[in-house]
């Protein structure tokens, strides 16, 4: 993507990603919380905090409830009434399993409802009833701070933030201007500056999150900041959000300038996020791509997901390829707004950074089988949860892998190895 990326859709390249991949799995070691664990978080620690590293940031919205696999769009654009198949066997099949109330993942815990709020309530919730799948629990993240900082001499502050799991461009566009705010005040409370670093840890669509807080960082003045800010007031101020328009007003004037975050560095590692929207690496430090994966191709391009039909049907609900939401939920595909302004807004934004719609370009960019996009470090991780079950709840298939607390030391030695080894 060009350095001045604008808001542009990322290209989907097949090509090998060369000396920007690697690879890994996940090996049987040290326990959570054993005393080798936790000296292993430790050294951890040291060489992030040598790094520079000052804040660790996790963000992560929830799978239950939140139509994952991007559906609601797909049934929108697709036609029913026409019929999906276009002649493409097993696909009918295919996206049966992939429909909400169908695909075997629950409702959302408690009677939460979309927008999620980033609050201790429904943290708990969440926690209570999703566990360690798919979501950074409260425990994962404590655990984290206790042990990375038993060695630093200047504390690593680590802290969860939920997104509203609103999986549309104006759900997506809303949280990275919240995001930012957030970052700015982080760094304002932790006198952050030049030589410190954030380092954002960001599971599935949250990393789409990040890919416009990337777009949005650019030093230089792109045109679709200001539209795409100016597209988001106009919402605000329609809907009466006077939270939201106050949010923009704050940070828009720090946007491409040297004020923004007093300097402070802003890495990122997504898991398990979809290719849709292109990054611009002119604003960040760091950047790297973790998708679950395991090689089922015989064409020896290992970098690639899996598109044969009918075969993926019945491999998903195994989830023996890694992820399939990472690999399905990509332009095309969506949750709709729930109101006329939202929908509106929405349109706008999309018309500005997915020149993809309708089923049959859903169908393209899944055939491509891409799992990373074209900027960035880029790392094939099995998991390993691949167990031969079809409970649906033991690996969502395969998306919930990155959150689990038996992957928090190896999710670290990984970032440290790919980011910060050298």
């Amino acid at each position: 993507m060009p350095t001045e990326n604008n808001f542009q859709h990322d290209e989907l390249s097949r090509k090998n990603p060369g000396d920007r991949l690697s690879s890994a799995e996940l090996a049987p070691g040290a326990q959570p919380e054993s005393p080798a664990w936790f000296d292993a978080m430790a050294q951890c620690g040291t060489t992030l905090s040598d790094a520079g590293v000052r804040a660790m940031v996790f963000l992560h919205g929830a799978i239950h409830g939140t139509d994952v696999f991007g559906m609601q769009r797909l049934d929108d654009v697709g036609g029913l009434k026409r019929g999906y198949s276009r002649g493409v066997s097993g696909l009918d099949a295919l996206l049966s399993l992939m429909r909400d109330g169908e695909n075997g993942i629950p409702a959302c815990p408690h009677g939460l409802t979309l927008p999620f709020q980033n609050d201790q309530a429904t943290w708990t919730s969440l926690d209570q009833q999703l566990g360690d799948a798919g979501n950074f629990t409260a425990r994962y993240v404590t655990l984290a701070e206790h042990a990375l900082n038993k060695h630093v001499a200047r504390p690593i502050s680590c802290g969860r933030l939920l997104w509203a799991s609103e999986h549309h461009h104006l759900g997506r566009l809303v949280a990275a201007v919240r995001l930012l705010d957030t970052l700015r005040r982080l760094c304002e409370r932790g006198s952050f500056g030049i030589g410190d670093r954030i380092l954002v840890q960001a599971h599935g669509q949250a990393g789409l999150v990040l890919a416009i807080v990337s777009n949005l960082l650019c030093p230089s003045p792109i045109t679709g900041r200001p539209k795409l800010l100016g597209i988001l007031a106009a919402y605000a101020g329609h809907t009466g959000q006077a939270d939201l328009a106050a949010t923009i007003s704050r940070i828009e004037p720090l946007l491409g300038s040297a004020a923004w975050l007093n300097g402070t560095v802003l890495d990122i590692v997504t898991f398990g996020t979809p290719v849709r929207y292109g990054w611009d690496l002119s604003g960040l430090g760091k950047l790297l791509h973790v998708v679950n994966h395991r090689n089922l191709r015989t064409d020896g391009k290992t970098w690639l997901s899996k598109m044969e039909l009918p075969h993926i049907t019945m491999e998903m609900p195994m989830a023996w390829g890694g992820d399939y939401v990472q690999e399905l939920a990509v332009a095309g595909s969506d949750a709709l707004p729930s109101t006329d302004a939202a929908k509106a807004a929405n349109k706008a934004i999309w018309e500005m950074v997915e020149p993809y719609d309708g089923f049959e370009r859903w169908l393209e960019c899944a055939r491509r089988a891409v799992r990373f996009p074209s900027e960035g470090r880029c790392l094939l991780a099995d998991y390993k949860d691949c167990t031969g079950s079809t409970d649906v709840r033991e690996h969502y298939y395969g998306h919930a892998a990155y959150t689990r607390l038996n992957a928090l030391l190896f999710n670290t030695t990984q970032i440290l190895r790919c980011l910060y080894s050298g």
